[in-house]
């Protein structure tokens, strides 16, 4: 614990400014003392933000004893506490809000700036307000600027923003003065030489999705065969490759429908005694919402033999009212992504409810508005969120502590909320300590990475490995002297450079919060298959992951867990930090499948040389040196080397690892381990 700059006691750790002290001082660095974000010295300044443009800004209290409420909290999940799973009231709340008058002194001083209120905790532990860039600048005492970093827009201020008056000292946070949009991320498997997807089928009407199934498969790996590569119109160089075969008809999309990922997570025995998600809900947080989500969800479930959704089932809250423009969703991205989560969470807890919480626009402080009205409307006891709002080596520390403070308020009630990992491994940053996004930092969310699911070519039952994808191409036209290829994603995981490492953690390396906590599957080429709709046309597609993915299934199976405890278990990270080994799969390197990886030779005018898997994949994984390996012979003149589990600097490991967390759940097992309950609940 550190003292911040008001003598309150403070879990962050060192924030420097600077990226490069910040990567180099690792997680022990000092206090930052200023709140101006590092994306201000990182992006390109294009000026002033609009003075007349209005913006909306949540705004976080100090609490009077922050200290004592994180203690509290920390005894909701003490099994030797008397509050154990006790989650705070109304009541228990306002023994450690903000005073009534040190509210009104924040909301006069906003007033008098002209900024309006538009809503408020009903404890008082934030505030959101509306007003113009002038009003906002003038009542925090900075400048708001429009900035572009990497071909993205960010609006920052440039000068420490503190609130004007007596009511600055009371302000603990800030969201929406540091702005950008949140990126959903979900992924689709593609072919690797036109980048478009492997898989895109119309529905039409009466078809119900009947097409797509006789295109996927459950079969990722073929045992090995060899695979001779010329070069047409020379005689060298030419190449010799021998290992196991990825999708060997490649007409077939590799990916896993409802009832097969029931299976893989051990769900069936639970179905089988009613445990199935019945009398939960499940929360999705998303962008914009778009009309035909329930319809398009129905074709999921006629074509997989799942439960309809209708109004007794399903529903959509806009916190902020529908968004202006009803084709958001279609223009940004968020309707593959609703259509997603809607159906991968329907998939595996069939008998909840799903609430899609959608908020008119895609910032930060808007998918904050949407988690505030979550908890303070009880609409469900877990929640997914598939995007992730920023890295930690671009973000300041009022978006940290806005989001930290938020999800704090969800661990006290017992509402477990489950974030992405990402999917882009250590986002290049290659550092001892990986580079993880926020919210999926805070100690108070559960981060959900990611898996591929393969089957074993010489065997029965299925391997799973962390995923991170590498392709390497053989053969274009001719063999491909040397092989090379790239990072194609792989899920997101380190150590916080901002939160200290939570006490539940203390048996983790580091000194900051490890990323992620548990994880399901993410891996595209080993995929989930879905039907959405865009521009008013319905297509099938399969090959869909991402840690988009894994999020909704992960909650999915917690709505589960709650159900068989009969109340919240709240915050999933914190109990999956105490399983034993056996209550979930531990995801370890995958060596069973070493003597049958890719390996190979090239001959050319230099001479013969000999490719292992591991070199193969040199320059392209760091640590990871077990991981199943496959030729994809995509067609007669295009092939490549695909990897499973090379996430760049992240590395799986037995244990938790920054790519798996802790694991996977599996079933009854895991169920009972979070729960506690070994007896009392009938399972067939």
């Amino acid at each position: 614990m550190t003292m911040n700059r008001y003598g309150l006691v403070s879990s962050r750790l060192a924030a420097p400014v600077v990226v490069g002290a910040l990567i180099a001082a690792g997680p022990a660095a000092a206090l930052a003392v200023h709140n101006v974000p590092k994306i201000a010295s990182l992006a390109t300044d294009q000026g002033r933000a609009a003075p007349d443009k209005l913006e909306t800004l949540t705004v976080v209290l100090k609490l009077p004893d922050r200290a004592g409420f994180d203690a509290a909290i920390d005894a909701l999940y003490d099994p030797a506490s008397p509050h154990y799973h006790a989650w705070f009231s109304d009541a228990d709340l306002e023994r450690y809000a903000p005073s009534v008058a040190d509210f009104e002194t924040v909301r006069n001083e906003l007033l008098n700036h002209g900024l309006q209120v538009v809503s408020a905790d009903p404890h008082r532990f934030s505030l959101r307000i509306k007003g113009s860039v002038a009003s906002i600048e003038s009542a925090f005492q900075t400048e708001l600027h429009q900035f572009s970093f990497k071909g993205q827009p960010y609006q920052a201020h440039v000068r420490d923003a503190e609130l004007a008056g007596r009511a600055g000292p009371l302000v603990d946070a800030v969201a929406g003065l540091e702005r950008h949009a949140v990126t959903p991320l979900h992924s689709i498997a593609t072919n690797p030489f036109t980048g478009l997807p492997v898989s895109k089928r119309q529905v039409v009407k009466g078809d119900l999705g009947t097409t797509l199934l006789s295109e996927i498969t459950d079969i990722a790996l073929s045992p090995a065969a060899d695979f001779n590569y010329t070069t047409t119109g020379a005689t060298l160089p030419v190449a010799n490759y021998w290992g196991s075969v990825y999708d060997t008809n490649s007409k077939l999309v590799v990916s896993f429908t409802p009832a097969q990922l029931q299976a893989h997570y051990g769900l069936a025995p639970l179905f089988k005694s009613g445990y199935n998600g019945k009398g939960q809900t499940i929360a999705l947080v998303e962008g914009y919402g778009y009309a035909n989500a329930e319809a398009d969800a129905n074709i999921s479930a006629a074509t997989f033999g799942l439960p309809p959704l209708n109004a007794s089932n399903f529903e959509v809250i806009y916190p902020e009212g529908k968004p202006l423009d009803p084709n958001a969703a279609d223009l940004t991205g968020w309707t593959i992504e609703i259509a997603l989560d809607i159906q991968s969470s329907h998939a595996i807890a069939p008998g909840a409810k799903i609430v899609v919480v959608a908020s008119a626009a895609q910032d930060n402080e808007d998918q904050i508005a949407s988690l505030q009205y979550i908890i303070t409307n009880k609409v469900a006891n877990t929640v997914s969120n598939s995007w992730e709002n920023d890295s930690e080596i671009v973000a300041g520390p009022f978006e940290e502590d806005a989001f930290n403070a938020v999800l704090k308020l969800g661990a006290a009630a017992g509402i477990s909320i489950q974030f992405s990992s990402g999917d882009g491994g250590d986002q290049g940053l290659g550092t001892p300590v990986g580079a993880v996004s926020l919210p999926s930092n805070s100690p108070y969310a559960t981060a959900v990475g990611g898996t591929s699911i393969l089957n074993d070519p010489y065997g029965t039952g299925q391997i799973v490995a962390g995923w991170g994808i590498n392709q390497v191409l053989l053969n274009l036209f001719g063999v491909v002297d040397p092989p090379g290829g790239g990072f194609a994603g792989g899920a997101g995981g380190g150590e916080s450079v901002y939160f200290a490492k939570p006490t539940w953690q203390k048996s983790l390396p580091g000194t900051g919060r490890q990323v992620p906590d548990v994880s399901a599957l993410a891996d595209p080429y080993t995929g989930f298959p879905l039907i959405f709709t865009t521009g008013g046309v319905r297509y099938a597609q399969a090959g869909w992951g991402g840690t988009s993915l894994a999020s909704p299934i992960f909650t999915a199976i917690w709505a589960i867990a709650d159900q068989y405890n009969g109340k919240a278990l709240g915050q999933a990270a914190r109990a999956a930090a105490t399983l034993k080994p056996g209550q979930i799969t531990d995801v370890v390197p995958t060596s069973d499948l070493t003597s049958y990886d890719v390996s190979g030779t090239v001959h050319d005018s230099a001479g013969t040389t000999f490719y292992s898997a591991t070199s193969l994949f040199t320059g392209l994984l760091y640590t990871q040196k077990a991981f199943p390996s496959a030729v994809w012979p995509y067609s007669s003149y295009e092939s490549l080397a695909i990897s499973f589990g090379t996430d760049t600097s992240l590395t799986v490991t037995p244990g938790w690892d920054n790519v798996t967390g802790y694991g996977e759940p599996n079933g009854l097992a895991f169920i009972q381990g979070v729960t506690g309950k070994t007896t009392g609940a009938h399972v067939e």
